[in-house]
């Protein structure tokens, strides 16, 4: 089993930036492709950013290009998103998520986390 854990999520005013974590601890999971996802209220969750641990491009979404950059550090087992030039539209549950392959459906990853909060106000 793999346990996804996100931090980061807060209050931040428009123009800001905040910088989420996603842990990942129990068994080994080099090989897998880690993805970001957010959920605003009302609306269905979108996917917005992928990368491998062992490297490569990363994928984005249109709607984050050139603002959120995704990023990891295999010492430390944590992937990264990085966002900037925040926008109130941005207030979102985030979520990591573990899978082997890249997809862009949440519930095809095969290890979720919970998720962290982050609130733009305008």
């Amino acid at each position: 089993q793999v346990q996804l854990v996100e931090s980061g999520g807060g209050l931040v005013q428009a123009g800001g930036s905040l910088r989420l974590s996603c842990a990942a601890s129990g068994r080994t999971i080099t090989n897998y492709a880690m993805a970001w996802f957010r959920q605003a209220p009302g609306k269905e969750r979108e996917f917005l950013a992928a990368i491998r641990w062992l490297g490569g491009s990363a994928n984005y979404a249109d709607s984050v290009k050139g603002r959120f950059t995704i990023s990891s550090d295999n010492a430390k087992n944590t992937v990264y998103l990085q966002m900037n030039s925040l926008k109130p539209e941005d207030t979102a549950v985030y979520y990591c998520a573990a899978n082997t392959d890249f997809r862009v459906e949440f519930y095809a990853y095969t290890y979720r986390g919970q998720g962290t909060q982050v609130t733009v106000s305008s």
